[in-house]
């Protein structure tokens, strides 16, 4: 959560779940739904992605499990099926072959899913929106 002045501003899940929402699923749905046709420089970023995806969730799980957190599964779950799928596709550009883009569409789905489910979750958990002491309708 981001704190200020003793008041909750955000969580940080909140908008992580809403990037995955407004920015990389409809991306990834876009791509999938596109295949060959989706435009050059879109698969150069999909490249340039997948490998700091990669890269970063490496570090990441190697930084959990050494703590052996809980969490040390979303980085696993993306450094072994997010990252390199995202690579294959920058790299393979227009020659991607059909079931990398089902298989994208199949992540963008459950992305959708899973990242809707974190957000009515978040909501629930903070049941006092609307101001100091209300509790939302």
């Amino acid at each position: 959560m981001i704190v200020m002045s003793g008041r909750t501003i955000v969580d940080i899940h909140f908008l992580l779940s809403l990037f995955h929402l407004l920015f990389l699923a409809p991306l990834l749905f876009f791509v999938g739904y596109q295949r060959a046709s989706t435009p050059k420089w879109l698969y150069l970023s999909l490249l340039s992605v997948g490998l700091l995806v990669t890269g970063y969730h490496g570090y990441r799980f190697a930084v959990r499990w050494s703590q052996s957190s809980e969490r040390a599964w979303i980085n696993l779950f993306h450094l072994l099926t997010i990252g390199p799928l995202l690579t294959y596709i920058g790299y393979h550009g227009a020659n991607t072959p059909r079931f990398a883009y089902e298989l994208l569409l199949i992540g963008a789905f459950g992305m959708t899913g899973y990242h809707l489910f974190q957000l009515v979750r978040l909501l629930e958990a903070h049941p006092y929106l609307e101001g100091e002491g209300e509790k939302a309708p």
